[in-house]
């Protein structure tokens, strides 16, 4: 089972990682956004590839892109499905020569990711899926694989972080971890490649105590929900994407879905996050 747009936007990820590569590791102009965060040319030529395809693909289906975000709250509450889309996830990343960019898409149906894709420009890699289509790893050279998370940690319970955002609460959430599973296996890495890690087994959970906004979060979900993962928040309900003011998720929590560690691990990352003892 597949969803019939799945295959032309995994094309359209891959000619906006094309887009991308020209600016890669270049002398490139980086301006600031209100927010703070870089943009760059590379940013706005991908998010135009997507743009332009994702309205050629299906026309009534609204596109929302980190560089055109603007729609106000009125008009997106009548939405009821969306193209989520980060055009270039890992700017700072980019800009600092790494590979761990990404570009991201993902198709939102009332507020649940229906499917997600993640491209890699710099390997040529993408990973895509969906809870009702599972989820592949397809490489440059045509090769493609079935993912799957992993139920058991093969040795170190291992532990995915952000190479450049944590908070005291991230911090208190490692510390609690520590006393509930022993010594931890840390994997820095930047983008949304962090649930892609968990989705093809080489890692058994993403904590989130630091913000992201939904276009960092909704594809590599999709791929993460596909190989049998979930995303949750710090109640225990998987991550949404319904239309609010704000486009910050809150904090959560990204793991193998049906471990027996799960209830165990949101007690920790509310006691982290409260600043309180973590809840057993």
């Amino acid at each position: 089972m597949s969803h019939p747009y799945l295959s032309a936007v995994i094309d359209l990820v891959r000619q906006a990682g094309e887009a991308i590569l020209p600016y890669w590791r270049s002398d490139l102009e980086v301006q600031a956004k209100a927010d703070a965060s870089p943009v760059t040319a590379a940013d706005l030529a991908a998010h135009h590839v997507l743009l332009e395809g994702l309205t050629a693909l299906d026309a009534s289906i609204p596109v929302l892109s980190e560089e055109d975000c603007a729609a106000p709250l009125g008009e997106r509450a009548g939405w009821t499905r969306w193209w989520l889309v980060d055009p270039l996830d890992g700017t700072k990343e980019f800009i600092a020569g790494s590979e761990e960019f990404t570009v991201n898409v993902a198709l939102v149906e009332q507020g649940k990711v229906r499917f997600g894709v993640v491209g890699i420009p710099a390997s040529g890699r993408c990973y895509y899926g969906g809870e009702d289509f599972g989820a592949w790893r397809s490489e440059a050279s045509g090769d493609t694989q079935p993912l799957r998370v992993r139920q058991r940690s093969p040795q170190a319970f291992t532990l995915v972080a952000s190479r450049r955002h944590s908070s005291p609460a991230q911090e208190r959430l490692l510390a609690g971890l520590r006393q509930r599973f022993g010594e931890l296996a840390l994997v820095n890495v930047g983008s949304s490649l962090k649930f892609c890690l968990l989705a093809e087994g080489a890692a058994d959970c993403y904590p989130r105590l630091a913000p992201t906004s939904q276009w960092d979060t909704a594809a590599a979900q999709g791929v993460l929900e596909g190989a049998g993962g979930e995303v949750l928040d710090l109640s225990g309900a998987p991550l949404s994407y319904e239309a609010r003011e704000s486009y910050l998720n809150p904090s959560f929590l990204a793991l193998p879905g049906g471990v027996a560690w799960r209830d165990g691990l949101i007690g920790i990352a509310r006691g982290s996050e409260s600043g309180l003892k973590p809840e057993a």
